[in-house]
């Protein structure tokens, strides 16, 4: 049986992303909120067969159930102390930016990065290693079950949703600024907007006082980040879901507060990831805005991790 004080984690996530939002109140009262909300999580449950619930508190309470504080150390999968609901909000329930609604129905797929076609259960190995900055999970291990379990279930789940359900309460879609990043605007819309949340040092507020049971706000950068191979280094995939999800509860930042603030967080130090020079054995299909080497073109490192970016694609376009 779960422990209700479970749902109370969403509950303070909610009530102090209101709080943060407004900025006015400041980090006292969130911390008094935090207080009065954050459940204890305990991860002394036990599941011994895959389940569709196991997966949802693995994708909900990431690092209690299997982070590196975990007391089993045969359960320390992840490597930091993040969630994957720290990305995928609401446990991947909530349309729109990194929704996990429909996950299910896109593999299997050809990964460019791979080099092969991959199912939904490399994809999530892939965030495993790179997002959560841990090791690989057996593919046939309870965990790894259980949390493809849940997603798939959140397919069946989408397909009874009524159509004002399924539409993203989203502002309108990132459009990219055909400029380079500025890493000093981005800094000061960090200053103004994101620090109140995740610290004026990136590092994000806790959800409890032992950071096994997580963070309210994760890290944006620092040890306890998503490592430099992570989807979200990549300045336009940052971009695109800070401008339809951030800040929490009141997204309302311009393309270009987006495009800076993205790019001066991923200007920060953060967890490296060994042999990334073997991604994209097809160097043509790497991404633009892939912020590590090699690259299949003459155009210089700081302008595939700041852009501008249309002269990269129209190089390759004319190939």
């Amino acid at each position: 049986m779960i422990q209700p004080s479970v749902e109370s984690k969403q509950q303070g996530l909610s009530l102090v992303a209101a709080m943060a939002s407004s900025a006015v109140l400041g980090i006292a009262v969130i911390v008094l909120a935090l207080s009065m909300y954050s459940g204890e999580v305990s991860t002394e449950q036990v599941f011994a067969e895959p389940s569709v619930e196991f997966g949802r508190r693995l994708i909900r309470e990431t690092s209690a159930m299997m982070g590196p504080g975990h007391e089993d150390p045969a359960k320390r999968f992840s490597g930091s102390n993040l969630d994957c609901a720290s990305c995928h909000l609401d446990t991947g329930t909530e349309p729109g930016t990194l929704s996990l609604l429909l996950a299910d129905t896109k593999y299997p797929r050809f990964s460019g990065r791979d080099g092969v076609e991959g199912d939904l259960r490399d994809r999530i190995n892939g965030c495993m290693t790179r997002s959560m900055n841990g090791t690989e999970l057996d593919r046939n291990s309870i965990e790894m079950v259980s949390m493809e379990m849940y997603i798939k279930g959140l397919a069946s789940q989408y397909q009874l949703m009524g159509d004002s359900k399924r539409s993203p309460d989203e502002p309108p879609a990132f459009q990219e600024p055909n400029r380079a990043a500025s890493l000093e605007a981005g800094e000061v819309v960090f200053q103004e907007r994101c620090q109140v949340c995740h610290g004026e040092d990136g590092a994000g507020l806790k959800q409890t006082g032992d950071l096994a049971d997580g963070y309210l706000f994760p890290p944006l950068w620092g040890p306890d980040s998503f490592n430099n191979g992570a989807g979200m280094t990549r300045l336009l995939t940052a971009a695109r879901f800070i401008k339809a999800r951030m800040p929490l509860g009141q997204p309302d930042l311009s393309d270009d507060e987006a495009y800076d603030v993205a790019a001066y967080m991923n200007s920060h130090e953060r967890p490296v990831r060994a042999n990334l020079e073997v991604d994209y054995p097809d160097l043509t299909r790497k991404p633009v805005d892939s912020p590590y080497l090699p690259y299949a073109d003459n155009f210089s490192h700081e302008q595939h991790k700041l852009g501008p970016f249309e002269p990269i694609r129209e190089y390759y376009r004319n190939l």
